[in-house]
């Protein structure tokens, strides 16, 4: 299946000066990406997984040269390596500090030694390196679930993503069949998600939602809590639990900021912070900070005491909820259903700039700040087509931003300067 990150690992190999690191949680994708492009890119492809194969990480044990580290692969895996036209992929790097200290050197070395690397939660083995991490001398990416567009790419629906495209450009409504139609495959995703393993199961059952194997997001969300207690003390990973089987409460509530009290009455900041960044930095959950001013640069006006958790992926969410996906379907659970769309829309909006925040003043609050060209944009969420908003149209009144934005099941418009975003449109918003 297509994903966007391609088009990254493309412009790394024309301008290449520097190995590739490509962070993501569990099962997104990240193996299959990665060996399906060294194999399409370059001549000859190692691939190497360093948490199976205990011999190379022996290799980065005792050196971290990379002409050593080269010449004892190729006694190992009797193989020749020329610089040239061979690339290795190293997966699993999290399980050894010492081959992603050696990247540096592989940087910096006069060969053009072509490395990529991935692995489970090697954005929490970043945080808490010991060393001194490669800085400057790695490239990374992060890959995130499948957004709405791959999603609809892998359905072969590359004219309604024209469409969508065009009309979110024109502000005009699209036909209403076309309308319906994609709002159907909007209902979908969100009892689907985004993960590949389950929407390749959804394909290859005719599309059929009562076909698909949920099993698959229960396999998926159970690796995450094995990952807390293999890669964390006992500790840390009952709290790391807490807090992530704690999230589908925390959103349902009205004030839904992260309040430790809701993960454990006994919490304290002191006791689960440790835990909140663990999750954070695996990519299991999104942070959305309230910022104090509705200025740039957002991050200046941060409060570090007040945000929301979402998950990363809303499938997960609809699955770690208990939520039947014939609920979505049928829209016999508004409530819940506004919780889905709240968190659909942080994972479509976080992967432009890793950062997300909300805003409130006097009694009001925005669900989302963005900047777009420079300018501070509102951006509104309704789960339905009952878009009547206080908050947004005070947020207008005292501020007078240039436009605004709703995102609603209703089709396309501009209204008093608001625009009006389907939302199977939201990864149009850049």
């Amino acid at each position: 299946m297509y994903r966007k990150i391609e088009e990254e690992l493309k412009k790394w190999q024309k301008d290449f000066k520097m190995p590739l690191m490509l962070i993501g949680a569990r099962q997104t994708g990240k193996t299959y990406i990665l060996s399906e492009f060294c194999q399409k890119n370059f001549s000859n492809f190692i691939y190497i997984n360093l948490d199976k194969e205990e011999n190379i990480c022996e290799i980065f044990k005792e050196t971290i040269d990379p002409d050593t580290i080269i010449e004892k692969i190729e006694i190992i895996k009797n193989v020749n390596f020329n610089p040239e036209d061979t690339v290795i992929f190293l997966d699993e790097i999290q399980v050894s500090e010492r081959a992603i200290a050696s990247l540096k050197y592989f940087c910096e070395s006069e060969k053009p030694y072509k490395i990529v690397c991935a692995g489970s939660l090697l954005g929490v083995k970043i945080n808490r390196f010991k060393s001194s991490f490669p800085v400057g001398k790695v490239t990374i990416k992060y890959l995130y679930p499948m957004d709405f567009e791959e999603y609809l790419i892998a359905l072969g629906e590359r004219k309604l993503i024209e469409e969508i495209k065009k009309h979110y450009i024109t502000n005009e409504a699209v036909v209403n069949s076309i309308h319906e139609k994609a709002l159907l495959l909007y209902k979908k995703y969100l009892v689907l998600g985004g993960m590949p393993a389950v929407i390749n199961n959804f394909i290859n059952n005719d599309c059929d939602i009562a076909k698909v194997n949920f099993e698959l997001q229960e396999q998926i969300i159970t690796s995450y809590l094995a990952d807390m207690n293999k890669y964390t003390e006992n500790s840390e990973s009952i709290k790391n639990m807490k807090i992530y089987n704690a999230i589908p409460k925390e959103l349902a509530r009205v004030n839904n900021t992260f309040k430790y009290s809701i993960v454990d009455k006994d919490a304290r900041k002191i006791r689960y912070e440790t835990s909140l960044e663990w999750l954070i930095a695996s990519n299991l959950v999104i942070r959305c900070d309230l910022i104090e001013k509705n200025e740039s640069p957002f991050k200046a006006f941060a409060n570090p005491d007040k945000f929301k958790l979402y998950l990363s992926d809303v499938g997960l969410l609809r699955a770690l909820s208990n939520l039947d996906y014939s609920e979505i379907m049928l829209d016999k659970n508004e409530m819940y259903k506004g919780v889905l769309t709240e968190n659909y829309i942080a994972c479509e909006l976080y992967p432009h700039s890793r950062e997300l925040y909300f805003y409130n003043f006097e009694k009001y609050e925005i669900d989302f700040l963005i900047k777009i060209d420079g300018e501070v944009i509102p951006v509104e969420v309704k789960s339905g087509r009952r878009t009547s908003s206080k908050s947004l149209n005070e947020y207008i009144a005292k501020y007078k931003p240039k436009y605004s934005i709703r995102i609603s099941s209703k089709n396309f418009g501009l209204e008093n300067n608001i625009k009006s975003v389907p939302l199977y449109a939201v990864f149009c918003i850049d």
